[in-house]
């Protein structure tokens, strides 16, 4: 690749920035070393291709992100100093860092120790914290973008750039291309982004560390889109048995592929990572330096370099560029109209030499020179000899292709490394089919199982299907509140059986009862395939006492019921002889029952008809103010009264001020049966006699003297006493 002409070492750009020698070049753009003329700095100066300079939009895009990196201090960020635009050179002015890049370390040292990769981890998401503590989001978290100087010093680099370059090329799927080992399923899947993306590229990134090789392989980009997807990052541990449980536990939530169950940011993960770090006793060292001893990437390698999609650590003749080991690396995403992954280079032709103008005749050959028969019939036994052997090399070659050379046989692949189980079966003349699932027994990455089985005979050409074994599954996260098909479904994609235990279920203020509260084993727990797994449900908020309201008002009541968390309902009219109307009774559910706050409790309220007086009152008086009060009338046995007058009312059942009720309003009227003893003195016996037969009442004469015609003297009981029907009055007459 050729340099753009105006940006060729020795170039001053705005004045200020002398362009040097090319430190790492990229699809992209080019890294310079350079010095600040001003301020006589060494400096690194990365200068974008062409391709984006005359976009206006990217020229924005490009400045406002520049500002934004440009904003974070911190010893682990790789400082931007200026950029700017001379003529038709878009460049960046930054940090020159000695050194090299993870990318290098991972390809010299292969797998890391525990305590380098921690301390590898810990400054590069103590770098993320403070970009998302300023609301900004790295987006491309890798190793070729995570520089170690000469003083073991881990930096990050290309904050805010990617941003710029993706939002140009995304509708060409480039940036799939150049980082989907480490993009999170979100950005796969929507191509949206925030702390927690930059999370899981670091999980994935601590992974690679800890085992050699990132997670998820294929070969192609998709294949490993795919399985970010789809599947779960496997435990470090499965790779490396020698990882502490604690620290493989926390990359395990680190890159779950459900964004909520991750830490929140780098801020929230660094701070668990120094708390395992603690426990586990380990001790920070200094991060060893790339030794570099390659030449200078050319730019025809993949854009901004890194291994190829999926692949691991280990230098490979097709390993595109990483970057320079002094400054940060030309990033990812191509130029436009500028494929990601290097084109193979292909020979110029061979010129033909053909006899014209200008160009001596080749000489005759003996068989062209001789002449007459005899060369005609040598020519004929030459071209007749030259046919049979060919006619027989093609019958050898139909009789082997017809025989078995058509046929190939199933090698044995259980238990291969899914890349080695591929090569093996493609060097047999078949074709792989790589599916995944989970297993108990075979190690993650592993062939489980293989069809067909090994020794079968099939034609070549034949595909083969491998399951390669991801490990053990583990409980998925459920988010709370989500409904129980919501949890069995994503067991279901586990593998896993969802079990439901009454006594588990537990009560939540939160979570509306019937809803999911998590599970047992918590998420993200390794269980055997099939296992069944308790789904934890909320039964909804706690239940308390339904408090005491009767004999209270309404008011009160219901200012009671709502200070409880309890809803009040409608007022229930009841009946109660001992509450005056319209005052509470009590309450449904009533007092003291445990009831869940939020429920809807009802009022109960004093319903009644009060019995009006009517003792002594006329029939018809007692009859209507009964009726009024709304009774219904009907009369009983008469009875002696003697403060009723006779035929008046004598009193009711039930009685006067008794409270009755309104479904059975009825009311019984007992008249007076008493009689008034009529006036006596001064009538003759006979006449008195009379009078109080007619009142019903029996004469008695107690004394008298001379006949009948005698005068009333003396009665007893005396005139005006109300008496009981047939009862005796007496009398005494004289002359």
């Amino acid at each position: 690749m050729t340099l753009p002409a105006d940006a060729r070492p020795g170039r001053l750009l705005d004045g200020r920035y002398r362009v040097g020698a090319v430190i790492a070049r990229g699809g992209m753009s080019t890294v310079f070393r350079g010095v600040d003329t001003r301020l006589d700095r060494a400096v690194a100066i990365k200068v974008m291709h062409p391709g984006y300079a005359g976009d206006p939009s990217f020229l924005t895009r490009f400045e406002r992100e520049a500002r934004l990196a440009a904003g974070l201090h911190h010893p682990g960020v790789v400082a931007v100093y200026d950029q700017g635009r001379d003529d038709d050179v878009v460049f960046l002015v930054m940090e020159l860092v000695d050194g090299g890049t993870l990318r290098d370390l991972l390809r010299q040292r292969g797998p890391l120790p525990v305590p380098v990769a921690v301390s590898v981890l810990e400054p590069l998401l103590g770098a993320l914290a403070t970009a998302h503590a300023a609301g900004l989001v790295h987006r491309d978290v890798k190793p070729e973008n995570v520089l170690i100087s000469g003083r073991g010093e881990v930096k990050v680099a290309d904050f805010g750039l990617v941003r710029a370059v993706t939002s140009q090329t995304m509708a060409t799927g480039d940036v799939i291309l150049g980082t989907v080992a480490y993009l999170s399923p979100e950005q796969v899947a929507t191509g949206a982004s925030d702390p927690r993306s930059d999370v899981y590229a670091a999980g994935v990134v601590a992974y690679e560390m800890l085992t050699g090789a990132p997670p998820f392989t294929g070969d192609n980009p998709m294949s490993v889109a795919y399985q970010h997807v789809h599947s779960d990052v496997p435990p470090v541990t499965d790779r490396a048995p020698g990882v502490p449980v604690e620290l493989d536990d926390l990359l395990l939530a680190a890159t779950c592929r459900d964004p909520d169950a991750r830490p929140r940011d780098a801020g929230a993960f660094v701070a668990s990572l120094v708390g395992v770090r603690r426990r586990l006793g380990i001790r920070l060292q200094r991060v060893p330096t790339p030794q570099l001893d390659r030449p200078t990437p050319d730019a025809t390698g993949a854009a901004g370099g890194g291994n190829p999609v999926g692949a691991g650590p280990r230098p490979s003749p097709g390993t595109p560029a990483t970057g320079s080991a002094r400054t940060r690396r030309a990033d990812r995403p191509p130029a436009p109209r500028q494929a990601t992954l290097a084109a193979p280079t292909v020979a110029p032709a061979r010129p033909v030499d053909r006899p014209g103008r200008g160009t001596a005749p080749a000489p005759r050959s003996p068989l062209a020179t001789g002449g007459g028969r005899a060369g005609r019939r040598w020519r004929r036994w030459l071209i007749a000899v030259v046919i049979l052997l060919l006619l027989g090399t093609a019958a050898a070659l139909g009789g082997w292709w017809l025989g078995s050379g058509r046929w190939a046989y199933m090698p044995r692949t259980v238990g291969l490394q899914q890349v080695a189980a591929e090569s093996v079966v493609r060097g047999a003349g078949l074709v792989p089919d790589v599916h995944t699932a989970f297993d108990d027994d075979v190690p993650a990455g592993s062939v489980a199982r293989a069809d067909p089985a090994a020794g079968t005979r099939a034609l070549r050409g034949t595909q083969v299907d491998l399951v390669v074994s991801t490990g053990r599954p583990r409980v998925p996260a459920v988010r709370a509140g989500s409904s129980v098909a919501q949890a069995e479904a994503a067991l279901a994609r586990a593998t896993l059986r969802a079990r439901f235990d009454p006594a588990a279920d537990r009560y939540d203020d939160r979570v509306p009862a019937g809803a999911v509260l998590g599970t047992d084993p918590v998420a993200g727990t390794a269980v055997p395939v099939s296992a069944a797994v308790t789904v934890v449900r909320s039964l909804g908020p706690a239940p308390v006492p339904v408090p005491a309201v009767a004999g209270k008002s309404p008011e009160d009541a219901r200012n009671a019921l709502l200070a409880a968390g309890f809803l009040v309902g409608a007022t229930v009219p009841t009946f109660d002889p001992s509450v005056p109307d319209g005052a509470v009774v009590g309450s449904r559910p009533a007092a003291g029952v445990p009831t869940p706050r939020g429920t809807t409790v009802s009022l109960l309220t004093g319903h009644s008809l009060l019995v009006p007086p009517t003792q002594g009152r006329s029939v018809a008086d007692a009859t209507a103010r009964l009726t009024a009060a709304g009774f219904t009338v009907s009369f009983g046995d008469r009875v002696f009264d003697p403060d009723a007058e006779g035929g008046s009312v004598s009193g009711t059942v039930p009685t006067a001020g008794s409270r009755v009720d309104p479904a059975d309003p009825r009311v019984v009227l007992h008249l007076s049966s008493a009689v008034t003893v009529p006036p006596l003195v001064g009538r003759s016996v006979q006449e008195a006699e009379d009078a109080l037969r007619t009142a019903g009442l029996a004469p008695v004469v107690v004394a008298m003297v001379g006949s009948g015609s005698s005068r009333v003297v003396d009665q007893s009981p005396e005139p005006g006493v109300r008496v009981a029907p047939g009862s005796s009055v007496g009398m005494s007459a004289f002359p």
